[in-house]
């Protein structure tokens, strides 16, 4: 019986459906086209790959039937989908609204939002990926936040499939940090998050689930993109009023320059350290792999070896332990559905085959079940 919340983070760069992707994605392919064109940096290097159900467009509702059944069928049943807002206005939705709430299965799934609201610069383009330019600012003015909570509560938080805790939309951040700096300090932010809280509550909402994205004490920024982002105290987030937190992906917080056997044991003590940081419940984070050479022209220091399903696989397990112990919500997270530029995904390819997939049922079972 299948009884867990497993949630796969989802990268919205797969399509072509959005222009203002051309300045990075030329081919037209969107992020497709850095996978397409990977080489090999070195010897043993698993670069380049290729993905089994081929260069598909994940804003088309057909693409995406196919994939919410294969999802459900191996044992995921939330997908987290990676969420924009660059100068007023979204980026990267269409992946979401076009692809995924168009497919007419998608009711066999939930879905939440992560706000990426990190800062956009010029990794995603090969061609300028080390000049680390900004293009795009992911802190917001209240103004904007406003208009941001709007949208969420009248095109998502509203819809049957979207995913909840006692009722209330789950909706993470990923950089608390430059949330703080664009609201204008501590104070601002929390009365903009209670604000929401409040609009959502007039809407008939029993409210708003804040999930903190939760990095390292002393997190090296080996993505390229995740700016200046780093740990707060945890009384601080509690204090703004968020209900829980998870992680996004194992570079945040360890060294991932090793083998995955080596990186297990200091997953496994994070988990523990965050469970016992704070009141607020922990949601342990697998991440399948990380190597996002195929976002760089030259080698890119900072690559996860073997990473084989197997290994992916005991660290699952390692999850529904925790989750059984500690969570009463038994939702685990996991880098990711489609991270193919940062080599960690889910999807099928031509290496593994559906190996990570096979993984995540083997333990978890199907959610068809």
């Amino acid at each position: 019986m299948h009884n867990y919340d497993i949630a796969a983070y989802i990268w919205p760069a797969y399509t072509k459906t959005d222009p203002r992707t051309d300045i990075f994605w030329p081919e037209g392919m969107g992020e497709w086209q850095s996978v397409k064109n990977s080489v090999c940096k070195y010897p043993g290097h698993t670069w380049p790959r290729k993905p089994l159900w081929g260069y598909v467009d994940e804003a088309d509702p057909y693409v995406m039937e196919m994939q919410i059944e294969a999802a459900v069928d191996h044992g995921v049943n939330v997908f987290i989908y990676d969420w924009y807002w660059f100068d007023d206005r979204p980026f990267l939705e269409t992946c979401l609204n076009d692809g995924f709430l168009k497919a007419k299965n998608n009711q066999k799934m939930k879905f939440y939002l992560m706000w990426a609201n990190h800062d956009a610069n010029t990794v995603w383009d090969i061609r300028n990926s080390t000049k680390d330019t900004v293009i795009w600012r992911g802190a917001v003015t209240p103004e904007q936040f406003r208009k941001i909570g709007r949208r969420w509560l009248e095109q998502y938080f509203c819809l049957p499939n979207y995913y909840t805790i006692d009722g209330k939309p789950v909706v993470s951040i990923y950089d608390l940090q430059n949330l703080i700096l664009g609201l204008g300090g501590v104070e601002n932010t929390r009365r903009e998050l209670a604000a929401l809280q409040e609009e959502a509550l007039r809407r008939g909402l029993p409210g708003i689930h804040y999930q903190f994205i939760k990095w390292g004490d002393h997190p090296i920024n080996l993505s390229g993109v995740d700016g200046g982002a780093r740990a707060l105290p945890m009384p601080l987030v509690e204090a703004l009023g968020f209900s829980s937190f998870t992680n996004y992906q194992y570079v945040h917080f360890t060294d991932i320059d090793r083998t995955y056997k080596e990186v297990i044991p200091d997953v496994l003590k994070e988990w523990d350290k965050n469970r016992g940081m704070s009141s607020l419940p922990y949601f342990p984070h697998v991440s399948i792999g990380w190597d996002n050479n195929p976002r760089y022209q030259g080698f890119h220091p900072g690559v996860l070896k073997e990473n084989s399903p197997e290994m992916v696989k005991a660290a699952l397990e390692k999850a529904k332990e925790f989750a059984d112990r500690w969570n009463t919500v038994p939702l685990i997270t996991i880098n990711s559905w489609n991270e193919w530029t940062e080599s960690s995904y889910l999807q099928p390819d031509d290496r593994t085959g559906y190996g990570y997939l096979q993984a995540v049922k083997d333990v978890f079972g199907s959610a068809n079940d």
